[in-house]
C-alpha cells in the first residue's frame, strides 16, 4: 500500500517540475536579437515618404501682382517673364512720370514765387521798399509793424488775400505789370501803387511808378519814370502820351 501510494503522488510532483519558473520568462524575449536604436532611426518607411513629400512648400506662379523678385530670370516660364517685364515696365513708368510731376512743381513754384520776374518777388521787393522809406513810415509808422495785404474776397474761406496784377504787352512788344496792394500801419493805411515794365531787350523789370497813397495826405512818389518818347509821342494801350 505505501508503495502504491507513492506511484500515485510522483505524476504530481513532476508535473510541477514541468511548470515554466518565472525566472526563465526572460529568456523568451532576450531570444529575439536586438537592433540598436541608431540603426532604426536610419530607416524611413512609406508613410514617413509620404508625410515629407506633403510638408514640402510648392512653388508660387509668378505674375504681374505677385511678382516680388523671389525666383531668378532663368527659374522663370515664358508667362512669368512676360509677367515681371511688365511689372518692371510698369514701374519704370510710375518712376518717370513722379519724377516729370516733381520738376513741375519746382519749376512752377520758382517761376511764381522765387524768380525775380515773378509777381510775387515784385510784392516783396514793393513792400521793403516802402518800409525802408521815411516819407512812407512817417505816414504809416514803425516799419516792424507795417503790413501789406491784396484785396478782399468775398470767400470766408479764403486766407490769402490776393494782389490786384494785370500783365499786357503794349505795340512795341514790351510787357507792362501793374499792381495794387494796401499797406496798413499803427498810424495810418494806404494803397501802394505799381507800374513797371519788362523792355523787349532786358529780362528784368524796370520801374515806371511806385507810389503810395494815404487818405488826407499827398502822395508819395518813390519811383517814376517815364518813357523816351519817339517821334513826339508814345502810344501805351490804345493811348497817345505827349
Amino acid at each position: 500500500m505505501a508503495s502504491l501510494q507513492f506511484y500515485v503522488q510522483k505524476p504530481k510532483m513532476s508535473l510541477a517540475h514541468l511548470r515554466p519558473s518565472p525566472l526563465l520568462r526572460p529568456s523568451l524575449v532576450l531570444s529575439q536579437p536586438l537592433i540598436p536604436r541608431t540603426s532604426q532611426s536610419t530607416y524611413a518607411t512609406h508613410s514617413d515618404l509620404g508625410r515629407g513629400s506633403a510638408s514640402a512648400p510648392r512653388r508660387r506662379n509668378v505674375t504681374v501682382l505677385s511678382d516680388d523678385g523671389r525666383y531668378t530670370w532663368s527659374e522663370l516660364s515664358g508667362r512669368e517673364k512676360v509677367a515681371r517685364a511688365t511689372q518692371q515696365s510698369f514701374n519704370f513708368v510710375v518712376v518717370l512720370a513722379g519724377a516729370a510731376l516733381t520738376g513741375g512743381v519746382f519749376y512752377l513754384l520758382y517761376t511764381e514765387v522765387f524768380s525775380p520776374n515773378s509777381k510775387t518777388w515784385q510784392f516783396e521787393k514793393a513792400v521793403e521798399r516802402i518800409k525802408n522809406d521815411a516819407r512812407c513810415t512817417n505816414l504809416l509808422g514803425d516799419r516792424r509793424e507795417i503790413q501789406a495785404y491784396g484785396e478782399n474776397t468775398w470767400s470766408r474761406w479764403a486766407r490769402n488775400r490776393p494782389i490786384a496784377t494785370t500783365i499786357e504787352k503794349d505795340h512795341q512788344g514790351r510787357e507792362h505789370m501793374r499792381m495794387n496792394f494796401h499797406v496798413a500801419g499803427p498810424r495810418n493805411s494806404g494803397t501802394v501803387f505799381v507800374h513797371m515794365v519788362k523792355p523787349t531787350d532786358a529780362s528784368e523789370w524796370e520801374y515806371r511808378l511806385l507810389a503810395l497813397e494815404v487818405k488826407g495826405y499827398s502822395r508819395v512818389v518813390l519811383e517814376e519814370r517815364h518813357d523816351p518818347k519817339v517821334g513826339g509821342e508814345v502810344k501805351i494801350f490804345g493811348i497817345r502820351w505827349r
